[in-house]
């Protein structure tokens, strides 16, 4: 299954506190239980004015319904081509 990182530009979001990203994360796991196991929100890193969420995916339409249905936005969804890690270099 394709994984994607979502960019969601939230000005302020590394100021949100953890009551508003649990907020956050309670709304997007609600949408994600209506849309059915074929979507999965795996994690996400807050940044001063972004957070960049890795979801598990068909395609970026889905990715997009999520965003869509939850009301976050989704500034740019990118298709993960490969990964790598430490252990590449080895």
């Amino acid at each position: 299954m394709p994984k994607f990182i979502i960019e969601r530009e939230i000005p302020g979001a590394g100021k949100l506190s953890a009551a508003e990203l649990k907020g956050i994360a309670q709304k997007s796991c609600g949408v994600l239980k209506s849309m059915g196991p074929q979507v999965q929100w795996l994690e996400s890193f807050v940044t001063a004015d972004k957070i960049y969420c890795v979801y598990i995916a068909p395609d970026a339409a889905t990715v997009k319904a999520h965003a869509e249905k939850g009301g976050f936005p989704a500034n740019r969804i990118s298709d993960v081509k490969r990964m790598i890690d430490p252990t590449t270099a080895e």
